[in-house]
C-alpha cells in the first residue's frame, strides 16, 4: 500500500466537468497529467414542449457534490490523500442560461439549455433591428444571432416568467451559465458566494465585447438585460474563491473554462492553426488563431478561446459547432429503443459495417455550423425494406461525421489552410466505428488521444497553473507527452466523396420544414407546421424500427 501512496506522491488537481449529458469529477497527477481517480452521473434534460430544452439547476448543484464526495472515496481506497489535491477547476456547457435569487439561492427558473429553441421569434424580431450595413452584434460578439445564445434565452426569461420579473425588480436576481452558478455555490452561495465567470463563458453569452474583453453596454440595452445582473469577468486561470464545504473544504478553485475552450487546452493547442474536434452531446471544432480574432466567411463562429491569466493575453479561436452529435446516440436509446445503452451503437453498426444508402440527419435543434438554419428538422431518407435497425445505426454514426467534415470544409476556407490531421476528443471517441469513418469521410488522418477526457484536463490544467497555486507548468518543455492512437482513412477518395456529396442532398431536403415559427406560444401544433413527407418517412421508420425490434425478418 505504501508503494501504491508513492507512485502518486506531489500535487493534485481535481476537475469539475458538468457537461450537457452528466457530470464528472476527475483527479489529476499534476505532474504527469494521470488520471487518477474519477466519478460521474448522468444528468436529466427535460422537454415540456416542443423544441423546449431545460435542466434543474439544483439536480446540477447535487450531481457536482456527490460526484466530488465519490472521487474522494475513491482516492481513499487507492490510499491517496486527498489534501494532494491543491485546486479545483471547473468546465462546464456554455451558453445554458440559469436566473437565481441571491437572497434565498433557489433558482427562479430551470436552466434554459443551450439546446433550447423557444426563442426563435425573439430572435426574427430582434434580427429585424440590426440594420443590415452594420451588423454590430456580430462584430463586437463573433456570433450570429441565434437560439443558440444566452442573451435571448436571458431576453425571454425576463419576458415570461414573473419570478424572475419581480427578483430583478427588487435586485435579487443573478444570472450566469453553469459556471456562474457553480462557482457562486461552491463558494458559499448566500454565505458569500462569488459571482464570476470567465472569458470564454462570457464570450458566448452575445452580450460580452469580445475585443475590449467586458460587458458591452450597447449589447445589453439591445438586448434589454440589467447589467447588474452579470457575473464579473475574470481570466481562466486566478483563484476564484475556495471551497466552503464537503471533502473539500478549503481548497481554491483557480480555474473556469468553457468545455470547448477547456478540451482546445486540454489537447494542447496552444500554437496558431491548431485545432480540435470533441464529441459530446455535440460536436465543436475550434481552431487556434491566436491574438487575433478571425471573422468567417463561411458560417463559423469567432470566439475567446481562453486567457490563462490576469496579466496574460487573450488568445482567440474560429469554432465550427454542430448541435447533435452524441445526442442521437442518447435519442435512439431513449425515444426509439433501439439500443438498450449508447455503448451498442458500434455493435449494431459494426454486424453491417454500411448505411446502405440510408442517410439520417439528426436536425432536432434546427442546423448550426455552417447553415444556421432553425426550419431545418431531423430526417431520415433511402430507407427500403431492407433496411433495419442496424443500418441506421450506422446512418447515425456518419452523421456525426458528415457534420464535422462541412465544419472543417469551412474552417479550411477561412483558414486557407487545409488541416493535416484532426485531433480528436469527447465521450464518443471510445467508438472505433466512428473514428475509422471519420478518418475515411474527412480524408485525413484522425488522432485520439490515449485518454480521452480532455476537457477535465484543461480546467486542471489550468487550475494548477493559477497564480498562487503553481502546481502545473503550462511551459511547452514541462507539458506531458501525450499517447496517441491513429486512424487512417481505408477508403478512396472517389467514394468518400460521392458519400459525402449524398448527404449535402440528404440536409438539402431537411430544410424549411417548419414553415410557422412559434414555440413561445406554447402550442405544438403551431411549431410543428410539418409537410406530409414527414410523416411518411416517420410512419416508415416506425414500421421498420417494429419490424426489427421484435426480431421480425
Amino acid at each position: 500500500m505504501a508503494a501504491s501512496k508513492k507512485a502518486v506522491l506531489g500535487p493534485l488537481v481535481g476537475a469539475v466537468d458538468q457537461g450537457t449529458s452528466s457530470t464528472r469529477f476527475l483527479v489529476f497527477n499534476s505532474k504527469t497529467a494521470e488520471l487518477l481517480s474519477h466519478h460521474h452521473v448522468e444528468i436529466k434534460q427535460e422537454f415540456p414542449r416542443e423544441g423546449w430544452v431545460e435542466q434543474d439547476p439544483k439536480e446540477i448543484l447535487h450531481s457536482v457534490y456527490e460526484c466530488i464526495e465519490k472521487t474522494c472515496e475513491k482516492l481513499g481506497q487507492l490510499n491517496i490523500d486527498i489534501s494532494n489535491i491543491k485546486a479545483i477547476g471547473v468546465s462546464n456547457q456554455r451558453e445554458t442560461t440559469v436566473v437565481w435569487d441571491k437572497i434565498t439561492g433557489e433558482p427562479l427558473y430551470n436552466a434554459a439549455v443551450w439546446l433550447d429553441l423557444r426563442t426563435q421569434s425573439t430572435v426574427e424580431s430582434l434580427s429585424k433591428r440590426i440594420p443590415g450595413n452594420n451588423n454590430f452584434v456580430k462584430s463586437k460578439t463573433g456570433l450570429p444571432l441565434s437560439t443558440y445564445f444566452s442573451a435571448v434565452k436571458l431576453r425571454w426569461l425576463l419576458d415570461n416568467v414573473r419570478k424572475v420579473q419581480k427578483a430583478v425588480e427588487e435586485k435579487r436576481a443573478l444570472f450566469g451559465t453553469i459556471d456562474s452558478w457553480l462557482i457562486w455555490n461552491l463558494t458559499g452561495g448566500v454565505n458569500g458566494g462569488v459571482h464570476y465567470t470567465d472569458v470564454t463563458n462570457a464570450s458566448r453569452t452575445m452580450l460580452f465585447n469580445i475585443h475590449s474583453l467586458e460587458w458591452d453596454k450597447q449589447l445589453c440595452e439591445f438586448f434589454g438585460i440589467p447589467m447588474e445582473i452579470l457575473p464579473n469577468v475574470r481570466s481562466s486561470s486566478e483563484i476564484y474563491g475556495l471551497m466552503k464545504a464537503g471533502a473539500l473544504e478549503g481548497v481554491p478553485i483557480s480555474g473556469c473554462l468553457g468545455d470547448q475552450s477547456a478540451a482546445l487546452v486540454g489537447q494542447m493547442c496552444f500554437q496558431i492553426g491548431q485545432a480540435k474536434n470533441t464529441y459530446g452531446t455535440g460536436c465543436f471544432l475550434l481552431c487556434n488563431t491566436g491574438h487575433k480574432c478571425v471573422f468567417s466567411d463561411h458560417g463559423l463562429l469567432t470566439t475567446v478561446a481562453y486567457k490563462l491569466g490576469r496579466d496574460k493575453p487573450v488568445y482567440y479561436a474560429l469554432e465550427g459547432s454542430v448541435a447533435i452529435a452524441g445526442a442521437v446516440i442518447r435519442w435512439l436509446r431513449d425515444n426509439l429503443g433501439i439500443i438498450k445503452t449508447s455503448e451498442e451503437i458500434e455493435k449494431l453498426a459494426k454486424e453491417v459495417g454500411t448505411s446502405y444508402g440510408c442517410y439520417f440527419v439528426p436536425a432536432f435543434s434546427g442546423l448550426y455550423a455552417p447553415y444556421w438554419e432553425p426550419s431545418t428538422r431531423g430526417i431520415i431518407c433511402g430507407l427500403t425494406q431492407f433496411t433495419n435497425k442496424c443500418h441506421i445505426a450506422f446512418a447515425a454514426l456518419e452523421a456525426v461525421c458528415f457534420q464535422t467534415r462541412e465544419i472543417l470544409d469551412a474552417m479550411n476556407r477561412d483558414c486557407g489552410i487545409p488541416l493535416s490531421h484532426l485531433q480528436v476528443d469527447g465521450g464518443m471517441t471510445s467508438n472505433k466505428i466512428l473514428m475509422q469513418l471519420q478518418a475515411d469521410i474527412l480524408y485525413i488522418p484522425v488522432v485520439k488521444p490515449s485518454m480521452p477526457e480532455t476537457t477535465a484536463l484543461g480546467a486542471a490544467m489550468a487550475a494548477g497553473a493559477a497564480e498562487g497555486v503553481g502546481v502545473w507548468s503550462l511551459e511547452p518543455e514541462d507539458l506531458s507527452a501525450v499517447t496517441m492512437e491513429l486512424f487512417e482513412p481505408q477508403i478512396n477518395a472517389e467514394e468518400s466523396e460521392i458519400r459525402y456529396s449524398t448527404w449535402k442532398k440528404a440536409v438539402m431536403k431537411s430544410m424549411g420544414w417548419v414553415t410557422t415559427q412559434s414555440p413561445e406560444s406554447g402550442d405544438p401544433s403551431i411549431f410543428c407546421s410539418l409537410p406530409l413527407g414527414f410523416f411518411i418517412v416517420s410512419s416508415m421508420v416506425m414500421l421498420i424500427g417494429a419490424r426489427y425490434i421484435s426480431g421480425i425478418p
